[in-house]
Parts: structure tokens; C-alpha cells; sequence
């Protein structure tokens, strides 16, 4: 280790660095990095597509590309999780725009290089749509489920869930512990993709998932049907000291931000998990299923 500065140029000169004995990384000593402006950290860069915001939560294959392609899957009311058009795009964009306004799809405008780079090389014709990769339900496939069954329906809310394989999980534990049903919203959601399929072992074929395009006004309309709304969050009741038979619906917050303050003030109580480790939280999945088997547990004593 060297001593001194002769020590540490000798060694410097071997390494071909320039003398610095206080590691500042500037070569000219202390004084001029504390002279010099801290530098922000730069936090990792999110790829975007024009000015979508969740890219990641459709499935390539799922794309329609070109204008004929999109104007004909709309005209058969094909369900679309969202659709791209590029900036300053004329033509027959306008009535494509228009029948996907009709439809309820969540439009967003894109430039063209980000369309260039989902295309592949293809022909956008300035349009890309996702399509959903299985048909959404409506309330009413809920409540004929439950009916079919004899029992009061159940239904999970999710609010803004975007990891597909946490709403595959969750719509895997309604078919096995009986739920009727999920519902989830149309913006910064994820959609019934090939992997939310995959990850809930075929249930989407048998758990209505109704999409809608606001969660508060779900629940008021479900709260006029004579549901009780809980959210599952902090600072509740234990789950396992709540009644939770009736009609009931369960509102599951997303991965990292939870339930939104404007959602959770609908609910009617708050349940919540005792949290004995480190960790404060549960995944968002796994906790619907400790919910949903709870409220089993109660329909089945009854």
C-alpha cells in the first residue's frame, strides 16, 4: 500500500492514473470536486411507443397492422385492448378513430418511428391495433353464474393490476374457490393476453372478466345492486374477524401503488392480512386467494 505521495505516483505511473490520494476521482484533487455539481443518479429509461405507457402488457401476436386489417376487425366488434395511430395520420384513420370511440378502445397517438418498431418492417399504414386474445364477459354472464350455482354472487376487483400473470393467478383462484367473476378497468391494466391465459391454467375460459372504463363508478353500480364492497389494504380488519358472506365484492390493489385513495373510499370496510416478517405486503395474487378462500370458508359453514 502507498505511503506517501512518491509511493503512490510510482504506482500511478505503473497504472497509468493520475495522482489522487483522497479517491475523489478527480484529478485535481478535493477542492475541485467540491467545487464541481453533484451529479443526479439516472434512474433506467422506460421504453416507450409514442405515448403509450404499458407496451409490455400486450402480446405481439395479438397485433393488427394496416388500415383495411383494423377497420375490418372493429367492424365485427372484435375486442381490442388498445389502438395506436401515428401522428398527423389522415384518410381513413378518422373513421377508424371514430368506430374505435364508439367501441370504448383506449386510443393513443404514437410516432412513427415507435409504429416502424412494433410493425417489424410490416405496413402500419399509420395503425396498429391490439386485440384482446379472449372476449371480455359483461356483469350479466356474473350474475347468471352465480344464479346457476345458487348462490350470492362474488366478484374481485382488480384496480390497475398490470402484471399479467398475477390477473392469470387471480382468475386461476376464482374458477377454484368460486368467485363469479373479475373485473378489471381499460386504461394502465393489464388485458386478457396469451399470457394471462397461460397463467391461469385455461380459467379464462370459464371466469367472466368484465372490462370497464372506470372502477368508481363500477362499484356504484354495483353498491345499488346491493353488493358490500371491501378493499383489501392496510390498517383494516383482520379478514379472518370480518363478515364477509352476501353479496360481496373484494377490491385488490395494483402491484406497487395499491388501491387508488379515490377507490378505497368507496369500499365499505377494509380488510386486512396480519404481517409478522419483514416484509409488509403481499403479491397482489396471492392475497386475493387468501380473500376468496376465506370467503369460501364462510359460504361453506353457513
Amino acid at each position: 500500500m502507498a505511503k506517501n505521495k512518491r509511493d503512490w505516483e510510482a504506482i500511478s505511473a505503473r497504472k497509468g492514473k493520475a495522482y489522487n490520494p483522497k479517491g475523489t476521482g478527480s484529478p485535481k484533487g478535493p477542492k475541485a470536486d467540491r467545487r464541481s455539481k453533484p451529479q443526479k443518479p439516472q434512474g433506467p429509461k422506460r421504453q416507450q411507443a409514442g405515448d403509450t405507457l404499458d407496451d409490455h402488457l400486450f402480446d405481439e401476436k395479438n397485433m393488427i397492422i394496416g388500415r383495411n386489417p383494423v377497420l375490418e376487425a372493429l367492424k365485427n366488434g372484435r375486442d381490442m385492448e388498445k389502438l395506436l395511430v401515428g401522428r398527423g395520420a389522415e384518410g381513413s384513420i378518422a373513421r377508424i378513430v371514430a368506430m374505435a370511440r364508439e367501441q370504448g378502445v383506449t386510443i393513443y397517438q404514437s410516432e412513427r418511428t415507435a409504429l416502424d418498431r412494433l410493425a417489424g418492417g410490416r405496413p402500419h399504414q399509420g395503425v396498429i391495433a391490439f386485440a384482446s386474445a379472449y372476449a371480455y364477459g359483461t356483469m350479466e354472464d356474473i350474475f347468471k353464474k352465480a344464479e346457476s350455482r345458487g348462490e350470492e354472487p362474488f366478484v374481485v376487483i382488480l384496480d390497475n393490476l398490470e402484471d399479467p400473470h398475477n390477473l392469470g393467478a387471480v382468475m386461476r383462484t376464482c374458477e377454484c374457490a368460486g368467485a363469479h367473476g373479475v373485473i378489471i378497468p381499460k386504461r394502465h391494466a393489464c388485458g386478457l393476453t396469451e399470457v394471462v391465459a397461460k397463467a391461469s391454467a385455461g380459467a379464462v375460459e370459464y371466469v367472466p372478466c368484465v372490462r370497464v372504463a372506470n372502477i368508481g363508478q363500477a362499484i356504484d353500480g354495483l353498491k345499488k345492486d346491493g353488493f358490500w364492497i371491501a378493499a383489501c389494504d392496510m390498517g383494516g380488519r383482520p379478514y379472518y374477524e370480518q363478515d364477509l358472506s352476501g353479496r360481496l365484492a373484494i377490491v385488490i390493489g395494483s402491484e406497487g401503488a395499491g388501491i387508488s385513495r379515490l377507490v378505497r373510499e368507496k369500499c365499505d370496510f377494509t380488510v386486512s392480512m396480519p404481517m409478522v416478517g419483514k416484509i409488509t405486503s403481499l403479491n397482489a395474487s396471492n392475497a386475493a386467494a387468501v380473500l376468496m378462500y376465506e370467503v369460501r370458508r364462510q359460504r361453506d359453514e353457513r
